[in-house]
């Protein structure tokens, strides 16, 4: 079985989601304006928000055919847990 650039953006995905979770949790703080916009109504909501948009942007690149950007943002996602594991280790400390 192989495993498809979409389904490593849906699990990306839900990591991000997991890990800010966590990370506001223990102290941390969303550092993106956009994202800081959504937490308007409330810090989870906001989060489950943006991964909503996220999948639907996803969701679109998909049916126009545009395998090349859910690949590249993948890359991005998986630099931003990255971010995400090393900033929940820093609020720890």
């Amino acid at each position: 079985m192989q495993i498809s650039v979409y389904q490593v953006f849906i699990y990306l995905q839900l990591l991000d989601l997991l890990t800010t979770l966590v990370g506001f949790k223990i102290g941390a703080a969303e550092a993106s304006p956009f994202i800081r916009m959504l937490m308007q109504a409330g810090p989870a909501a906001g989060v489950v928000a943006s991964k909503v948009l996220a999948l639907g942007l996803g969701a679109f690149c998909v049916w126009a055919h545009k395998a090349h950007v859910v690949r590249w943002i993948t890359y991005w996602y998986s630099g931003l847990i990255v971010w995400n594991l090393m900033v929940m280790l820093a609020a720890v400390h």
